[in-house]
């Protein structure tokens, strides 16, 4: 593991730490899944964008926006899958 790599991926590890401290206690459970799902995606997105493409930022930008949108929407995707 080169540098840059060793780098984004303790970010991405103190990123998810800094969204699990934050607190979620006011926020609806909508909001907390799309939270977590950002964060989630971002940190991932950047480890992926950093090994793939070389870019880490673009990588965590799509994973955030993209684990935000199924955070938020997972409860539509579950009630959809067991048929209701």
């Amino acid at each position: 593991m080169n540098i840059m790599t060793g780098r984004i991926v303790k970010s991405a590890v103190l990123l998810l730490l800094v969204a699990g401290l934050a607190g979620c206690a006011n926020m609806s459970p909508t909001g907390q899944r799309a939270l977590s799902g950002g964060a989630i995606g971002a940190a991932g997105g950047a480890v992926l964008g950093t090994v793939v493409a070389g870019n880490p930022a673009v990588g965590a930008a799509v994973g955030g926006a993209v684990g935000a949108g199924v955070g938020a929407a997972l409860p539509n995707i579950e009630r959809s899958l067991n048929g209701n």
